[in-house]
């Protein structure tokens, strides 16, 4: 088992300084996630100031970007990591994406496992020197000249994790993906009913096995160092809960316990 943690510095000037310190602390990896600030700018910084930390989006949300754009961004953050990036991929919900992103929403599971492999057919194009030919429903890249095509990362590309809640989701990420993200509103009668049979369900659609799957479970802990402290964190995971419980998307996380 690993043990990861937030990067959660607002300031682009104290990233390396708590990256280090997480990576002091013994952790294995060090996430950041889409709010109110970009996801990868600070893990730009956090991979100057570690070198053993692994780096992860957790998640980024695949559909305000390109599969291009994205492949460009994260082959880059690979090489300048040495391997230790994590592109976790999460869609959003509907409202979010068209209202206040302005972009596309239609069909998420389909176009978020086809993100992926768009994702990777271009990485391919990079690293294998691969003929770039992807046509698919929502994506399509089929241009890609020696001037635009970045070095090869001696690397490889970066693991590419995918969140999930639902079952469809869930299964797609078992058939395309390297790991799952699962989201901070869970527990283990969810896991263990709704969760792993849909990773087997995208296992065998893609006739993989769980071996080098990655499950990382994310989890929301109320501690502190004094009484005040654990009263803060108690409030704010109250609110996160009750955020996350508004969100109609989430109900089958609910719907597991009959409530």
């Amino acid at each position: 088992m690993k043990v990861d943690a937030p990067l959660l510095a607002t300031d682009l000037g104290a990233v390396g300084a708590e990256a280090r310190e997480l990576q002091r602390m013994g952790h294995d990896a060090a996430f950041t996630f889409e709010g109110p600030h970009d996801p990868f700018l600070p893990l730009v910084l956090a991979a100057e100031h570690t070198s053993r930390l692994e780096l992860a989006t957790a998640v980024a949300l695949a559909f305000p970007r390109s599969p291009m754009q994205l492949a460009y961004l994260t082959h880059d953050l690979q090489m300048q990591s040495q391997g230790r990036l994590i592109v976790g991929l999460g869609s959003q919900v509907r409202a979010h994406v068209e209202k206040r992103y302005g972009a596309a929403w239609s069909r998420p599971v389909a176009r978020m496992r086809e993100f992926v492999l768009a994702l990777r057919a271009i990485w391919r194009a990079w690293n294998e020197q691969e003929r770039l030919d992807f046509r698919g429903e929502f994506y399509r890249h089929t241009l890609m000249t020696p001037i635009f095509t970045p070095d090869p990362s001696p690397w490889g590309p970066p693991r590419v994790f995918m969140a999930g809640v639902g079952r469809p989701m869930t299964a797609a990420a078992g058939e395309v993906a390297d790991g799952l993200f699962i989201h901070p509103l869970n527990s283990p009668e969810f896991i263990r009913g709704t969760t792993l049979p849909a990773l087997a369900r995208g296992f065998a659609r893609a006739g993989r096995t769980r071996e080098s799957f990655v499950i990382a479970v994310q989890a929301l802990v109320v501690t502190g160092f004094t009484e005040d402290e654990v009263r803060q964190a108690e409030m704010a995971t109250r609110l996160q809960l009750a955020f996350y419980g508004s969100t109609p998307q989430y109900r089958v996380v609910f719907e597991t316990h009959g409530w």
